[in-house]
């Protein structure tokens, strides 16, 4: 255990504390609590958006996937999971932005009723569990390796929960905006900073780029076969459509000061991510030309453990304190988001159907209760989960909203057709068909991704719920002319 590490991880966490005591003093009511009053300008959008996606997985996950099964094996995240942000600034940031609402679920209501709106966000809401899961779990597994093992993960898990939930509680999107931007510049000079360093133990960058290019871990595109390219294309939209109607990427986004803002930070960050995302790939890289062998093991049976292993075996103690606030920044920044946008979506979206005419604060008091529940209920899930990788946790956590929430979204924006029966028909009929992939029902998956299939069906479904009708309204004027003709 070295205590020295240990304390400058302790002073950094109760620095992040004391920024939410602060904002907190800012906060007046629901939207400075949710959207840090709709006032943020173009480089706090930036980070924060960049931070929506650079937690756990993007540190430990991605980087150990990437040396198993190179750029193939992880599509979906950071490329899938990058342009879902690029295309949220293209193609909805600013017609979102225009509706001035509180949350996503505030755009089912208007388009399509309370129906929708409620389903749709208890769907967003249910998504988040195997998200926020991930974070605490790699938060579990952070306060584990710094303590030696002295603290079991499940009690790193609740240590790192409360890091997070004081803060955010207190603070809401405000305390989570300004300190994403602070640990978002941690993050990236800490990172930077490592990989130089180990290049520089692998015997320099030209050393671990051969180690790629022999191992073929540039290869991008699948095997030509039918299969292969379903599922390659499965994983890519899973995280690039499926997290588009998300509270935090809503929240990050309306939290600009303009339409303008909202769409170029969006673009922005969604490309910085995908561009740094590449900085820890290549430290696991140089790790690989470094351990050798032993690298490899550790990436194929806990391939969480191989970045932190690498650098507390092989670099000196201020490689050791940049990482750990490099890997906490991502962590934090990305859990406290996640705790908050599902407990805003409850509020706003279910509760207020439930208990109309609540007033301000009573809003604002009920956000706060709700993510303490959240965060109890995430925490539990993440200890009965132990031992599931944090990516297949991330994954999996999109797919409902991909199938359920997405085409009611980018149809109701731009076809004018689209009907409420469109909608509850695209809803049913994706979530029926993916869920009929589910491998306890039936061996579909095993030759076509489940989540593609329930999309193409929640198309389908939006397609027919929202022309039939219309078609079957205007054959049956024209027989009500010849009737009205013949009276």
């Amino acid at each position: 255990m070295n205590t020295t590490l240990i304390v400058f991880v302790a002073l950094y966490l109760l620095g992040t504390l004391a920024i939410g005591v602060w904002a907190g003093t800012r906060i007046k009511n629901t939207s400075d609590f949710a959207v840090a009053g709709r006032s943020l300008p173009l480089i706090m959008v930036i980070t924060t958006t960049f931070a929506t996606w650079f937690g756990a997985e993007t540190v430990m996950g991605v980087p150990a996937k990437f040396v198993q099964g190179g750029l193939n094996a992880v599509i979906e995240d950071p490329f899938g999971a990058g342009m879902c942000l690029i295309l949220v600034g293209l193609f909805f940031a600013s017609r979102l932005y225009k509706l001035n609402l509180l949350t996503i679920g505030d755009y089912y209501r208007q388009r399509y009723g309370k129906g929708i709106e409620i389903f749709c966000s208890v769907a967003i809401i249910l998504s988040y569990l195997g998200w926020v899961a991930a974070q605490i779990t790699a938060l579990g597994l952070v306060f584990t390796v710094l303590t030696g093992g002295a603290m079991s993960p499940a009690m790193g898990m609740f240590v790192g929960t409360m890091a997070v939930l004081i803060y955010v509680v207190v603070g809401g999107f405000l305390a989570v905006a300004i300190t994403d931007f602070i640990q978002m510049i941690v993050l990236v000079v800490g990172m930077t900073i490592i990989a130089f360093f180990a290049a520089d133990l692998a015997g320099g960058p030209d050393k671990v780029l051969a180690m790629a290019q022999q191992a073929d871990l540039w290869r991008v595109l699948p095997e030509p076969s039918f299969t292969d390219i379903m599922f390659f294309i499965g994983a890519a939209i899973t995280m690039m459509f499926g997290s588009i109607p998300q509270q935090d990427v809503f929240q990050r986004v309306m939290s600009a000061k303009d339409a303008p803002t909202a769409r170029t930070g969006a673009v922005i960050g969604g490309a910085s991510y995908i561009l740094f995302a590449f900085v820890p790939m290549f430290i696991v890289a140089a790790a690989v030309v470094v351990m050798g062998d032993s690298a490899m093991d550790i990436a194929k049976n806990d391939y969480q453990r191989l970045l932190p292993t690498f650098i507390m075996t092989k670099m000196p103690l201020v490689m050791q304190i940049l990482f750990f606030g490099a890997l906490l920044s991502a962590i934090k920044s990305t859990s406290s988001a996640t705790l908050l946008a599902p407990s805003t979506s409850f509020v706003e979206n279910i509760l207020l159907n439930l208990r109309p005419g609540m007033k301000d604060k009573d809003k604002l008091l009920a956000m706060r209760v709700t993510i303490v529940i959240f965060a109890a209920t995430v925490l539990l899930y993440a200890i009965a989960m132990e031992g599931t990788s944090i990516y297949e946790l991330v994954s999996s956590a999109y797919q409902v909203t991909l199938v359920g929430a997405f085409v009611p979204l980018v149809m109701g924006l731009y076809w004018k057709r689209a009907t409420t029966q469109g909608a509850i028909l695209s809803i049913g009929a994706g979530i029926v068909v993916w869920l009929l992939f589910f491998p306890q029902i039936t061996t579909w998956g095993e030759h076509f991704p489940g989540q593609l299939a329930g999309l193409v069906a929640a198309f389908i479904g939006m397609f027919v719920g929202s022309l039939a009708p219309q078609v079957l309204q205007n054959r049956s004027e024209p027989a009500k002319h010849i009737v009205g003709g013949l009276s």
